[in-house]
């Protein structure tokens, strides 16, 4: 992390700060400049604009006109304009011995009507002095060309550009600066969560918090941790309690199935063999003792399942899937009645299957009458004519490995209603377990979904005519 430091968020922070700030300050300062240099150079031309030479020093000039005067050796500062008349021939008429250099611009310039507008350029004086000049037409093939030095202008322009580059310099500094005060500011929180994350990684400990602090996006961030963590820590114990639980219930049917095997190895080892019928309810006891096993390992299998392991979720008919499992109920010797609406719901065919299936299973197992099944609007109700549960276990109904006191010595695993609630819950519906009015009890399902598909026309009729029990 200390060989790679400008890769941490930190730096890239305070780098970013840095560069932004002193991006905006280098083009302020350019732009500085160039105001600047514009309206020096607009005042030499308003300076220049503004100075006319007498019609009769005009006169004067142009009848002495000298094609090549010697140089003169002019200061650093100079009264004001220096002057000359050019001809269209090229000749210069110059005042004293300080003359511009000619440029074909001039010339042209002398050529054209005296009603046009002035030309602005760069020039130099014959010492080589720089100069800003203006050049108008006064007709008759001559133009009048007038400059002044620029050497304080450059001097100016030289002096800002040094001060900006100062300002700019002091300006990245400070922006450095601020951006590591900012940028240690700002991620202190994600410094937190982030020794908080290690933390967890190290030790496995989700009982971990990151203290919320305000409202932003760090303590949206914050808080969203904490929920991942407490999530995390529910399905741990979840899964400690599902392992505890299922070696619980696998203890007593493995412990038998030991203790009859043990007995009939025994009867072969010391050549004392069980009578046929002792022998016969043996191995009828450890086939039944296998199934158990069989359903209980599969009922764990089903649970510890999550949503991404399943199928992805498609249209079908929820009252199909519940005739499908009323077909299955029947052939283990279940009475059923159904009376089926068409209804259609986003789910898996042989979760919920399982679901109904379990639903009628349990049933069947206190019912001294038929089973009745019913589905309207997207509610399914199995009503059973038995006992009936009392009002003090029905909280418990739905949880793994719970079975009623008076029900465990039926087969099962306790896990049966558990399944029913995950499958239906998965469908996004609900699961309800009730005592029914006049005995026996009422197990009801409820899942979204239409009275009609949405991949065919043939669902209209047969929502028209409800399914009723073969």
């Amino acid at each position: 992390m200390r060989r790679l430091g400008w890769r941490s968020l930190h730096s890239r922070l305070t780098l970013l700060v840095a560069a932004a700030v002193a991006l905006a300050i280098a083009v302020c300062a350019a732009a500085s400049w160039f105001i600047v240099r514009r309206e020096l150079y607009e005042s030499l031309e308003r300076s220049l604009t503004g100075f006319t030479p007498p019609p009769h020093e005009l006169r004067e000039v142009a009848n002495r006109c000298v094609h090549d005067p010697e140089p003169s050796a002019e200061g650093r500062r100079w009264p004001g304009p220096v002057w000359q008349v050019v001809l269209a021939d090229n000749q210069r008429c110059v005042t004293g011995t300080r003359a511009i250099k000619v440029a074909p611009e001039d010339v042209a310039e002398a050529a054209k009507p005296p009603d046009g507008e002035p030309l602005f350029r760069p020039g130099v004086s014959d010492s080589g002095t720089p100069m800003w000049v203006r050049v108008s037409s006064l007709g008759d093939g001559a133009a009048l060309v007038m400059g002044l030095p620029t050497h304080e202008v450059y001097y100016t322009l030289r002096q800002l550009a040094l001060i900006l580059g100062g300002v700019a310099v002091l300006g990245v500094v400070g922006a450095a600066s601020a951006g590591m005060l900012i940028s240690r500011t700002a991620l202190r929180p994600v410094g937190r969560l982030t020794r908080a994350v290690e933390h967890i990684a190290q030790t496995q400990d989700l009982d971990t918090t990151i203290p919320v602090e305000g409202d932003d996006e760090i303590a949206r961030l914050s808080r969203s941790f904490n929920a991942m963590t407490t999530a995390l820590a529910g399905s741990r114990d979840r899964q400690r309690q599902l392992v505890a639980d299922a070696g619980h219930e696998l203890r007593t049917p493995l412990t038998s199935l030991r203790t009859n095997i043990d007995l009939l190895l025994r009867s072969e080892q010391t050549g004392r063999p069980l009578d046929p019928e002792t022998k016969q309810r043996l191995l009828a006891n450890v086939k039944a003792q296998f199934a158990e096993l069989s359903t209980l390992v599969g009922d764990l299998l089903q649970l510890s399942r999550g949503d991404t392991d399943h199928e992805p979720h498609v249209e079908l008919g929820f009252h199909e899937v519940v005739e499908a499992a009323i077909d299955r109920a029947r052939l283990r010797g279940a009475e059923v009645s159904a009376d089926l609406e068409p209804w259609y719901v986003m789910g898996h065919s042989a979760s919920l299957e399982r679901a109904v299936l379990n639903l009628l299973d349990n049933a069947a197992k206190f019912s001294r009458g038929p089973i009745e099944v019913v589905l309207r609007d997207g509610e399914l109700t199995v009503r059973d004519h038995g006992p009936g549960i009392p009002e003090e276990e029905l909280p418990h109904v739905f949880d793994r490995f719970w079975r009623s006191p008076s029900a465990r010595s039926l087969p099962g695993s306790g896990l049966g209603l558990a399944i029913v609630a995950q499958a239906v819950a998965e469908a996004g519906g609900q699961a309800r377990l009730a005592n029914a009015p006049g005995g026996g009890a009422v197990a009801t399902v409820t899942l979204p979904g239409t009275r009609r598909s949405h991949h065919g026309p043939e669902s209209g009729t047969m929502a028209a005519r409800p399914r009723q029990a073969r």
